[in-house]
């Protein structure tokens, strides 16, 4: 299947975008471990939601090949994510899509779920941050927070983000290491991870029990970054929310688990089996 790469400013930000198929708006939130962008996170999945959805994966600012302004004028964290997400829907023109959030783009979902409700329809956090479980990063985040832009580096970052025995390949490791070979993506990942430490990912529990909108909320059941307890958590918040853990996997269904995950989205979402 074709992708095709589109820019269009949001807010006065460069942004970068994949589409591909027809039907109902689908959008695809990568993760912000480094290296992540819309391409890496979703190549696997958008073909198959592409079936049945007009799919948009955007890069989030920083990222990828949207802009990635000086920490020294942009202060990378939730609350400007969730205000880039809704000017780049605006700037499409869209409302009441679906959307798929992995981790840093699951809380930019809830931000935006929160902020702007018209945007969205029913909603997927996958591994997805939000609620301070762990209270403190886990041995398995802080390869991501403490990456030291090698390629030795970012195996170490991808090991923390998938369950034991998954093995990536080359070709994955180098793509991931090469996004982050320009200063100004360093420097967001930097500020990114700063803002990530301060818990700005983070949601007061009594306005998470205000999102109405259907929930799936997806975990792996081995996933050391958003561990089982958070999913378990936003089930009792989210007061229209339905779980699914997926075994033997860990914070990126989306790769590891593909078709599994795709499955229980597309159910989610009303597609025929």
């Amino acid at each position: 299947m074709v992708f095709t790469s589109h820019f269009i400013d949001a807010g006065g930000v460069r942004t970068h975008w994949l589409e591909a198929g027809e039907g109902p708006v689908l959008v695809l939130m990568h993760g912000g471990g480094a290296g992540a962008d819309s391409w890496g996170n979703w190549k696997d999945c958008i073909p198959i939601f592409a079936r049945h959805f007009r799919v948009i994966a955007p890069d989030m600012i920083g990222f990828g090949k949207t802009d990635k302004p000086s920490p020294e004028t942009y202060v990378y964290d939730q609350p400007g994510r969730n205000r880039h997400l809704a000017d780049f829907l605006d700037a499409l023109d869209l409302k009441g899509v679906h959307i798929v959030g992995n981790s840093m783009g699951g809380a930019t979902a809830i931000g935006v779920a929160l902020d702007r409700p018209d945007l969205l329809a029913r909603i997927v956090l996958m591994g997805s941050a939000g609620l301070p479980i762990p209270p403190k990063p886990s041995p398995h985040l802080l390869h991501n927070l403490q990456y030291d832009f090698t390629r030795e580096g970012m195996r170490r970052v991808i090991g923390g983000l998938t369950a034991p025995g998954f093995q990536p390949s080359d070709e994955m490791v180098e793509y991931r290491f090469q996004l982050l070979e320009d200063a100004a993506a360093r420097a967001a990942l930097n500020a990114i991870n700063g803002e990530t430490r301060k818990g700005t990912l983070n949601y007061d529990e009594e306005r998470l029990k205000t999102i109405e909108h259907p929930v799936l909320v997806v975990n792996g059941k081995e996933d050391g970054v958003s561990i089982m307890p958070r999913a378990y958590r936003f089930l009792e918040l989210f007061p229209n929310s339905w779980g699914y853990i997926v075994p033997h996997c860990g914070h990126w269904a989306m790769i590891e688990a593909t078709e599994d995950f795709c499955g229980a989205v597309n159910r989610f979402l009303g597609v025929a089996p």
